[in-house]
C-alpha cells in the first residue's frame, strides 16, 4: 500500500513537471510573458501565489496602492513562495512584475482620463489585441494563472451577486469562474457591499468548495469577521488548506476552493457602520446610475470617505493576512506534490 501511495504520488509529481515545463517552454513565444525565476520554479513545482493588479489599478488610491502591492510581495517571499503579479502590458500577459511595472500600474489609478482597462475573462482578449494596460480582476487572474500552472491566487475580496442582483442579474464572473478553474483563492470573504447569502447560493450551485480558514465555519464579510452565513467547513492549519486542495485538483473536479480568511480583530469594522456607510453608497451609486464593473470601486471609494480612512487601513491589513496565509498553504502544497 505504501509502495503504491508513494508511486501514484511520485508519478502525479512527474506529470506535473513536464507539464508545466511544456507549457512554460510553449507560451513563453506566444503572449505570455512569465519572469524567468518564475518559470524555474513552476518547472519544478514549486510554490507560487497569483495576485490580481485590479486592486492596484482600481481598487486603492495611490499611493497606498503601491505601498501595499510591494509589502503583499515581501510577505510572501518571506514565507517562502514566490509572488507572481499578473496584469495585461502592451499586447502581453505578464506572469509576475517588476517593481517598476507595479509602479506603472499604481499611478495609473489616479492618472485622468487612464485607459488601464478593468479585465474581467470577456475583456482579456480585446485588451491584448489593442495592446492596452490592463488590471486583472479575480476571474480574469484565475483564468490567467492556471494557463501558467499555478494553482493558489491571494486576494482580498471576492466579487459576487450585486444587491438586487435577483432582479438586475448583476453577478460577478468571479463566481462563475471559481466553477470552471482549478486554482483555490484565498480572501476575506465576499465583499461586504454584495449580497453574501445569494452569493453563497452560487457558488454552492457551481460547485465550489468554501472552506473558512481558523477554528469556525463562520464566513467574514471582508471588513468584518462574521457574514451571518456559514461555509460548508473550516480548515484548521494550513496544513488542511494544502491537504483539501491536493485532493480537490488530483480528483480533476476542475473547478476551484475559495478559502475564506477573516480579518484581524484589531483591524475589524463595526458591522453596523460599515453597513450605514455601504447603504449611503450604493444609494448614491444607483442615483448617478453607475453600473457594471464601475461599482464597485465607487462604492469602496465613498465607503473610505465616509469611514475616514479606517476601511482602506482594513483593507490593506486584510490582504497582507491573506498574503501570508496564501504563502504558507503554497509551500506546503508544493511539498505535497513533490
Amino acid at each position: 500500500m505504501s509502495f503504491l501511495r508513494y508511486s501514484g504520488k511520485a508519478l502525479f509529481s512527474s506529470i506535473s513537471r513536464s507539464y508545466a515545463a511544456e507549457w512554460n517552454a510553449k507560451i513563453s513565444t506566444g503572449r505570455f510573458v512569465i519572469q524567468d525565476h518564475l518559470k524555474e520554479v513552476l518547472a519544478q513545482n514549486g510554490p507560487v501565489v497569483a495576485l490580481e493588479s485590479t486592486i492596484l489599478t482600481h481598487g486603492m488610491p495611490f499611493p497606498e496602492n503601491l505601498e501595499m502591492a510591494r509589502s503583499v510581495e515581501n510577505i510572501i517571499r518571506q514565507a517562502g513562495a514566490e509572488p507572481a503579479t499578473i496584469a495585461l502590458l502592451s499586447g502581453k500577459v505578464h506572469i509576475g512584475l517588476t517593481d517598476s511595472q507595479l509602479a506603472e500600474l499604481a499611478d495609473s489609478s489616479r492618472t485622468a482620463g487612464s485607459e488601464c482597462v478593468k479585465v474581467s475573462r470577456r475583456d482579456i482578449a480585446y485588451t491584448l489585441n489593442q495592446g492596452l494596460l490592463g488590471g486583472t480582476t479575480i476571474s480574469a487572474t484565475m483564468f490567467l494563472a492556471h494557463k501558467a500552472g499555478i494553482k493558489v491566487f491571494v486576494s482580498g475580496g471576492l466579487g459576487g451577486v450585486h444587491r438586487g442582483g435577483e432582479s438586475s442579474m448583476d453577478i460577478s464572473a468571479d463566481l462563475t469562474e471559481l466553477g470552471k478553474t482549478p486554482v483555490a483563492l484565498v480572501t476575506s470573504g465576499v465583499k461586504s457591499i454584495l449580497d453574501i447569502g445569494r452569493t453563497l447560493e452560487f457558488l454552492e450551485t457551481q460547485g465550489v468548495c468554501v472552506a473558512t480558514f481558523g477554528p469556525s465555519t463562520q464566513f467574514p464579510a471582508f471588513f468584518t469577521r462574521d457574514s451571518g452565513h456559514h461555509s460548508i467547513c473550516n480548515l484548521n492549519s494550513y496544513d488542511d488548506a494544502a491537504q483539501l486542495i491536493h485532493t480537490t485538483f488530483s480528483m480533476d473536479l476542475n473547478n476551484g476552493i475559495l478559502i475564506a480568511n477573516p480579518i484581524a480583530e484589531e483591524y475589524e469594522v463595526d458591522g453596523h457602520q460599515i453597513e450605514e456607510c455601504i447603504q449611503r453608497a450604493v444609494t448614491e451609486a444607483e442615483d448617478l446610475k453607475i453600473k457594471g464593473k464601475a461599482i464597485t470601486p465607487y462604492v469602496l471609494q465613498q465607503v473610505n470617505q465616509l469611514t475616514q480612512g479606517r476601511s482602506l487601513k482594513a483593507n490593506v491589513a486584510l490582504v497582507e493576512s491573506n498574503a501570508l496565509v496564501g504563502a504558507e498553504i503554497a509551500v506546503r502544497l508544493s511539498k505535497l506534490e513533490l
